[in-house]
């Protein structure tokens, strides 16, 4: 007996198991991937919807109570605590009349705010009660409404 008699035959290894494969791996990373994104999509957009829920509270409130000037501090504010979280490097909170609306349709305004309905931000909020002046609120609410969809944070 020369020893080859006790030698076995080559056995290969079991086949692997589905999470063991490489396309199970990348399958499972596209997947993460999908909902990680889907999960910050949903993220950035919640503070979107509160923006537009605020809006529509104001218009709402405007409604009831037909002061234009609490329309307009309401509207103010709300763009600029939304502008000051969508650009953190710039100073929102020390813009103020022109400049502020310069800001505004430089971002995403397109003329609204300088020219257009939203330029009467510039003075509205300042005003004591303005319940019975000529200010075009549909437009208004819909320049500050375009604003904030441009900035889907």
């Amino acid at each position: 007996m020369n020893g080859l008699e006790t030698l076995r035959d080559i056995h290969l290894p079991p086949e692997p198991l589905l999470w063991q494969t490489p396309e199970a791996w990348l399958a499972a990373l596209a997947l993460a991937g999908l909902f990680g994104w889907q999960a910050r999509r949903l993220h950035a957009r919640r503070h979107l919807r509160a923006a537009l829920s605020a809006l529509a509270a104001l218009a709402a409130q405007h409604a009831r109570n037909g002061d234009t000037a609490a329309l307009g501090r309401g509207l103010s504010t709300l763009l600029r605590d939304y502008a000051a979280a969508c650009y953190p490097q710039v100073d929102v909170a020390g813009l103020a009349g022109r400049a502020w609306l310069d800001f505004l349709d430089a971002h995403g305004g397109s003329g609204a705010f300088t020219a257009g309905a939203g330029a009467v931000l510039d003075v509205l909020p300042y005003r004591a009660s303005a319940a019975d002046d000529a200010t075009d609120v549909p437009a208004l609410l819909q320049a500050v409404r375009a604003w904030l969809e441009a900035h889907p944070r």
